[in-house]
């Protein structure tokens, strides 16, 4: 049994609609309202068409300030963050010292000596502390700042009519700012694929905050979405989540967890030369070895394929389905598969075989399913 140490402000406006509180990253997270497929559906389609309001709040928020801020996170992450200037952000990973993957981050530039960085449930944490050590840096666990996810196509109109400016907005930035007289952070970033924004509010102003933005944006579909429904959200927009998509989840025959980024399809988060990061002679020695790769399968007709559902070539096991999904808006059925690098190309014809025996034809194909350019998700304001 997992154990909640962290609690959000908004506990209460969850348990109000339902909300059943599981443990996430050490939060409790409000990860149902409604166990019914009716509800799935419409929290989806609210974030594809409209907008959906999230309480992503078990994120951990970590604050690093002084002069070796920058070296700190320079040495824990992949990205060369001499490139990040102030009112910006990027999405980075961790790696321990065998250059397997550990965590993954958004990486703010608050200021010129002042970062925020943003993690999930792996061991990120950590290693900024080993970085941080002997260094002029203090580093903050910030709990009491709250993030609330507003994502979908309407969430640029709705933000606009009280936030000027919000449309010149590009694609990772931040801008600092009031919304209904309370100071907030809004990012223009998010876990699903859309258009989106993250809105970064004192713990304080937090239920204020969620309580007006539902009020004041359901005239246009603005609605609360349950935590579960990123999963369908991020797989037709090829977004990991860790540990589920990871070999921490699904495990190598008699190997220790971990796999690359080459594996994994993120290493277009190491900056380019950039050296002396944790992990990075052994994730560039890595390159070329990869034991599995990261890519999408079509499925057909309407029943997706169950978490861990087995993948068949010619009648052998060869991989594995992290997690999948029928879309009625977009007609597909999709998921994410740990395969063999030989069939990690387009057309590879499998067959999935989910819990109860049922088996399914399928095809590889690239990832994202949805928004194959992202000009959606990066799109300014």
């Amino acid at each position: 049994m997992a154990i909640i140490y962290r609690t959000s402000a908004l506990a209460q406006r969850h348990a109000e609609i339902g909300g059943e509180l599981e443990d996430w990253n050490g939060m409790g997270t409000a990860w149902f309202y409604d166990h019914s497929p009716e509800r799935a559906e419409a929290d989806y389609l609210a974030v594809r068409t409209k907008a959906g309001l999230m309480d992503v709040s078990g994120l951990k928020k970590v604050h690093l300030v002084g002069p070796h801020a920058a070296s700190v996170i320079d040495r824990a992450t992949t990205r060369n963050v001499d490139k990040i200037m102030p009112g910006r952000a990027t999405y980075a990973c961790f790696l321990n010292d065998e250059g397997k993957f550990i965590d993954d981050c958004v990486i703010y530039r608050l200021s010129v000596n002042h970062w925020m960085v943003v993690h999930g449930t792996g061991t990120g944490h950590e290693s900024l502390v080993m970085a941080a050590q002997g260094k002029s840096v203090a580093m903050i666990f910030d709990d009491d700042l709250h993030d609330l996810s507003l994502q979908g196509p309407v969430a640029v109109d709705f933000l606009a009519e009280h936030v000027p400016g919000i449309r010149d907005l590009a694609y990772f930035g931040i801008v600092q700012t009031k919304l209904f007289g309370m100071p907030v952070m809004i990012s223009r970033t998010g876990y699903t694929g859309e258009r989106g924004y993250e809105l970064f509010v004192e713990a304080r102003h937090a239920v204020a905050m969620w309580d007006a933005i539902l009020e004041k944006g359901k005239d246009m579909g603005i609605r609360p979405v349950q935590f579960s429904t990123l999963d369908l959200l991020r797989t037709e927009s090829y977004l990991l989540f860790y540990p589920g998509d990871n070999s921490e989840t699904f495990p190598f025959p008699d190997e220790p967890a971990g796999d690359t980024l080459w594996e994994l399809g993120l290493d277009f988060t190491v900056s380019p030369d950039k050296t002396g990061f944790r992990g990075a002679e052994n994730h560039y020695a890595a390159k070329g070895r990869e034991r599995f790769k990261i890519y999408g399968v079509r499925l057909e007709g309407k029943t997706p394929a169950d978490i861990g559902a087995k993948l068949l070539k010619d009648g052998k096991e060869v991989g594995v389905v992290t997690f999948g999904m029928y879309s009625s808006l977009n007609e597909h059925n999709v998921g994410i598969a740990r395969i063999p690098v030989d069939c990690a190309v387009p057309g590879t014809k499998l067959t999935v075989v989910n819990d109860d025996g049922t088996e399914i034809p399928c095809t590889t194909d690239e990832m994202p399913f949805y928004d194959k350019d992202k000009k959606i998700r990066t799109a300014k304001g």
